[in-house]
């Protein structure tokens, strides 16, 4: 797992979420990677997301490229309910 020194005070400052949250929620993802279609997000790599519980049962929503095969985070933050809606219908 990656994470830029710029997302990681992102995390910190704007959504109060550690790195080792972001790692126990890879570990615990159950559920399948979401691809974010949005046009605004649209990237290259590909974005992908999902929702999974930190040790602490605190849920995640993890937004994620892979480069090289590895999982580069871009953003994590707590999921709201539309997002928890999604995930379920389409990523379970």
């Amino acid at each position: 797992m990656f994470i830029s020194d710029d997302v990681l005070r992102k995390l910190k400052e704007r959504h109060h979420v550690e790195s080792h949250e972001v790692s126990e929620c890879l570990n615990n993802r159950e559920g399948k990677l979401l691809k974010d279609t949005r046009q605004q997000h649209c990237t290259v790599p590909e974005t992908y997301w999902f929702i999974a519980q930190t040790k602490k049962a605190r849920w995640l929503k993890v937004v994620l490229m892979f480069v090289d095969g590895d999982p580069h985070i871009k953003s994590a933050f707590e999921p709201n309910e539309e997002e928890f809606r999604i995930y379920r219908k389409y990523g379970e």
